[in-house]
């Protein structure tokens, strides 16, 4: 029992257990995760959320690009809020695999040590992650909807818990770095500043080609995924809709205004339609510039998952229903009267996008 209540000391890295001094760790890290050259919109989200960060902690942002021909994104990353960039540019990371990537960022972890480390929440950012938390070894926060920091320099990273009923925040206090990855469209990207101006470190790629023990031939597509987070429009249904079938209405509108399909959890629950075009706490956070909710009664948890819109319009018959609330602008009626007006009315401009400012009358 003595033993049991021995106070646990820090281990950071692979060394034996130590007194650390936590002053040395200094910096917000978001590792930049790109692919054919192009960052990832959450990478960049997480810059601007990175800057907020290190303000409060006096500490600049720091970024790390990995890839092969990726030296373009060094400078983007300083372009949307990084001080610092760590780029690794070799063939050996033209494809993402865990071991090289994984080897890269501990490297850079370990001699530059920053005291916060992000990533997406994407699948190459959950997979990287979680082998980093492993090696270093730290604590991970996965899925992080909300970043804070106090006054003793602890990351607040903040999820949804109890079947999506509430938010937990979590703290690592015995470990740095620290980490979590970050839903994609909750935290704003700052608008791109091509004045500033930041320090690019080349960084050495840590394996080399015979010592990866993986070798990708060629990549095979064999369905397509909605990509909602990329997405400037959004057509959403919810079960006002009255079945799977009214979704073929939301599909021709969306396609008439460049955008995509978007579902709430209880249509999805119901099978009417695949879990990709979830948005909500349980499925995809979006920021689009138009939001179309058709039928969706504005549910806290679908309500945070698409609420930061440029503009979303509610279109439902229950005129107290709780998306009004939220809503830029509201129509009341039978949506298989409404969808079809506006299917008509966006053909009519030629297939022009309706213009955010346009009056919308409800």
């Amino acid at each position: 029992m003595a033993d049991a209540k021995k106070k646990r000391k820090p281990m950071i890295g692979l060394q034996p257990e130590g007194d650390v001094d936590w002053s040395q760790y200094r910096g917000v890290l978001v590792v930049v995760e790109q692919r054919k050259g192009i960052a990832k919109p959450v990478s960049l989200q997480l810059l601007g959320e990175a800057r907020r960060l290190a303000a409060k902690l006096d500490v600049p942002v720091l970024a790390l690009v990995m890839g092969y021909q990726v030296s373009q994104l060094a400078q983007e990353a300083i372009y949307h809020g990084a001080d610092k960039v760590y780029l690794c540019d070799s063939p050996e990371l033209d494809h993402y695999r865990t071991r090289p990537y994984s080897r890269v960022c501990l490297h850079v972890i370990r001699k530059y040590l920053p005291e916060i480390v992000l990533m997406g929440a994407t699948n190459t950012g959950r997979d990287l992650a979680g082998a980093i938390a492993t090696h270093l070894p730290t604590g991970l926060t996965a899925d992080s909807t909300q970043l804070d920091v106090d006054e003793e320099r602890l990351l607040l990273a903040s999820r949804p818990a109890f079947s999506e009923k509430m938010l937990a925040t979590i703290l690592c206090k015995q470990f740095k770095p620290q980490m979590a990855t970050a839903r994609a469209g909750v935290f704003e990207q700052l608008p791109r500043d091509p004045t500033r101006t930041g320090e690019v470190i080349p960084v050495p790629p840590q394996m080399d080609a015979q010592e990866i023990s993986t070798e990708i031939i060629e990549f095979i597509e064999s369905f397509r995924r909605v990509n909602l987070q990329d997405a400037d429009v959004i057509v959403a249904g919810g079960r006002g809709l009255g079945g799977p079938a009214a979704f073929g209405l939301l599909e021709e509108l969306a396609q008439e205004l460049g955008g995509v399909v978007g579902a709430s959890r209880a249509v999805v629950d119901l099978g009417w339609i695949g879990h990709d075009h979830q948005v909500g706490q349980t499925g995809v956070t979006v920021r689009p510039k138009l939001y179309i909710a058709v039928g969706i009664s504005g549910a806290v948890q679908h309500v945070v998952g698409m609420q930061n819109s440029t503009c979303i319009v509610a279109i439902n018959k229950d005129p107290n229903a709780p998306i009004f609330k939220i809503a830029n602008y509201g129509l009341v009626g039978d949506l298989f009267q409404i969808v079809p007006a506006l299917i008509e009315a966006v053909r009519a401009r030629n297939g022009e996008a309706i213009p955010m400012n346009m009056p919308v009358n409800s």
